[in-house]
């Protein structure tokens, strides 16, 4: 029994002792790795690169398209509340003027139509609501729409690149410092611009 304790205590050292020198030789390895210099060529060396989203969704003639789509639906959607909001206060406004000539022949009268105005707001202020939620899920619906596209284009873009890894980096948010080589926005851009095609007017 004791021989067996002993064997396995001695296998059990050997692996420290392999473990700890395999630990001081990658340490020594890593001490030798020279810094890599601001503009060096890396090409090879790494494969993986970053898009910077915000430029890309600046300058992506597809991103504007739909920037553009929404915009419009945004605004037709605020001139249709401001025109039902204006013709509501002319009518509120026509109400208070009744009331302060005594205009209703009954209380009655003045009471139903103040109701009236109510509900006429109450289905304004709905109507604002309902179409804010549309855009936002128009929005949400193209803004997916764009990331699909976007991802797909990268995949062709890829087969001749050979990266492992594209990173999107949105305002420094994913990557905090990297040299400027691994950027492929302006190539990414240039590629996905000649690849898409303006919808018809």
């Amino acid at each position: 029994m004791k021989n067996i304790n002993y064997i396995i205590n001695g296998v059990l050292a050997v692996a420290v002792v392999i473990l700890f020198v395999m630990q001081f030789s990658d340490k020594k390895e890593t001490r030798n790795v020279r810094p890599v210099a601001s503009g060096e060529n890396l090409t090879g060396t790494l494969p993986v690169a970053y898009v910077n989203v915000d430029s890309l969704l600046e300058n992506y003639n597809y991103a504007k398209d739909l920037n553009e789509i929404i915009l419009k639906k945004s605004e037709n959607s605020r001139a249709s509340v401001n025109q039902k909001a204006t013709s509501l206060r002319s009518e509120m406004q026509e109400f208070q003027r009744k009331i302060e000539n005594n205009a209703f022949l009954t209380r009655e009268r003045a009471e139903q139509e103040q109701q009236r105005l109510l509900q006429k707001q109450q289905e304004l202020q709905e109507l604002d609501a309902r179409l804010s939620q549309e855009l936002m899920n128009e929005q949400q619906k193209l803004n997916e729409q764009l990331r699909d596209t976007v991802v797909a284009q990268l995949k062709v873009f890829n087969k001749d690149k050979g990266y492992q890894i594209i990173y999107s980096n949105t305002l420094g948010d994913n990557i905090l410092l990297a040299n400027d080589i691994y950027d492929i926005t302006a190539e990414v851009l240039d590629y996905l611009n000649k690849n898409y095609s303006t919808p018809a007017q």
